[in-house]
Formats: C-alpha cells, sequence, structure tokens
C-alpha cells in the first residue's frame, strides 16, 4: 500500500485504529492544525474533526471508516465545578473543532448558552471551573485527581438524539478521491481493528485495561447507517447553530 500524497491524522490513542501500517505515511497533528492544512491545501487527504467536512465545500468522506461513540466516548467531556445550570463561562481546548459545536448544541438542548473562551493552559492546578477537553489530555485529566465533575459528550449527544455520534472522518480533497485510496484506508481500518487486541496489549499509552475499554467499548471505527444518521443530525443543528450554511456529506 502506498499513498500518492502526505496525509494527516491526529496523534490520539483513539486514531491509532485507523493508521496502522500506514503512520509511514501520516502527518500527525491536533484537528485544529489539520483544519489548517486542509483548508491551505497543503494536505489533501485529512483525518479531519466532522465540522470541517460538513463547513466546507470541494471535499468527499471516505465511507465506512470514522471515529465516533454510541454512548460514553471518555476522550471529549465538559469537566465542571458549577452545576450545569449555573454555568455562565466554559473554556475551550484549543485543540477542538467538532466538540465545541457539539458542546454548544448539547448545551442549548438544555436550555443553556454559557459564554465561551479559550484554555489558555492544560496545567491541572490552575484549571477552571468548567472546561472542555478532548483527546489523551482528556483522558489524563478524567483518570487523575480532580473536583470536576464530568458531562461526557458522547453519552449526552446519545441520551438526547438517541443515535451514535461521529467525532472526525477521512476528508479528501476532490481532485484526490479516487476508489484506490478510499479502498486503502478502508483496508488500513479493517487491519488496525482487527489488530485492536494486539495495541491494547503493546502500546504505551494509560494501562492495559484502560486502553482495553477505550479501543474496545468507547471508540467506535464504522461509517454506517446508525452513524450516517447521527452524522445528518449533528449537520443540521450546526447549520441552525451556526447560522452558516453546511454541505450535505459525499461518501465514496
Amino acid at each position: 500500500m502506498a499513498f500518492p500524497q502526505c496525509i494527516g491524522s491526529v496523534p490520539y490513542l483513539n486514531a491509532v485504529p485507523l493508521t496502522d501500517g500506514i503512520e509511514d505515511d501520516c502527518l500527525f497533528l491536533p484537528p485544529s492544525a489539520l483544519a489548517e492544512r486542509l483548508a491551505a491545501g497543503t494536505l489533501d487527504v485529512v483525518l479531519v474533526s466532522v465540522t470541517e467536512a460538513l463547513l466546507r465545500p470541494g471535499f468527499r468522506i471516505v465511507d465506512g471508516v470514522a471515529i465516533g461513540s454510541d454512548g460514553p466516548v471518555y476522550s471529549v467531556f465538559l469537566a465542571h465545578r458549577e452545576p450545569l445550570e449555573s454555568i455562565r463561562t466554559v473554556h475551550l481546548d484549543p485543540a477542538s473543532c467538532t466538540s465545541v459545536n457539539l458542546l454548544r448544541i448539547l448545551l442549548a438542548g438544555r436550555g443553556l448558552h454559557p459564554e465561551y473562551r479559550p484554555l489558555e493552559s492544560y496545567d491541572r492546578g490552575s484549571m477552571p471551573d468548567n472546561v472542555l477537553l478532548i483527546g489523551n489530555p482528556a483522558i489524563e485529566f478524567a483518570r487523575g485527581p480532580r473536583d470536576h465533575r464530568i458531562l461526557d459528550l458522547g453519552e449526552e449527544w446519545r441520551r438526547q438524539t438517541g443515535l451514535p455520534f461521529v467525532y472526525a472522518v477521512w476528508a479528501v480533497r476532490e481532485s484526490a478521491a479516487t476508489p484506490a485510496l478510499a479502498r486503502d484506508l478502508r483496508a488500513a481500518k479493517d487491519r488496525g481493528v482487527a489488530r485492536i487486541p494486539f495495541h491494547v496489549e503493546h502500546r504505551t499509552e494509560f494501562d492495559r485495561e484502560f486502553r482495553q475499554a477505550y479501543l474496545g467499548g468507547h471508540i467506535r471505527y464504522d461509517l454506517g447507517p446508525a452513524e450516517k444518521a447521527g452524522l445528518e443530525r449533528f449537520r443540521r443543528e450546526l447549520e441552525h447553530h451556526t447560522g452558516r450554511p453546511t454541505w450535505e456529506p459525499g461518501y465514496f
């Protein structure tokens, strides 16, 4: 398997099964940095926050592959000291894209419309009262000592909609969207999912018990009818809450 161009992915444990065997072809960056590269045209193939694929024209989505959840996701959450109904300000992880919009939608579903500010530091000792965290930093925070309560956004989305949520997809510039590329990315996913037991045993992030629960349960890698229904619901909610036009996904 050889890719004609460099592809972008995230440096998080949840993406490991999607880049199994193609790591040498990948540039690993946080979601917001990948979105910038995709918009600038310096990358044609990116495992990107799904919001970017919905808000930007000119991209297609590889069918059958995603990072999603159907319930608690564990690595995308609002950590809050204050009761939810009392929250007036939320600080946002600068790496997040889709998670910011998901949080806005879910809090609006509870009748809440706080002010949003950027998070300046991951330092546990100076963590704000209410903060959105994602990815490995979120996992590290949740597993450590804290006095914050956790609102898991995957669980809350499932509670409010009854649907799975899709956090990231392979977005491909139209000119690069070939059947061979889609086939190779689906093959990497199939191989990586089949090798989850290997990754559970041999990865070094966190501990084995957590890797098993996370890779083997919290995270889902399919993009089938239920996931597409969840993605379409998010697309409509995104348009409603941001006032920006969205683009219906084109799968290939």
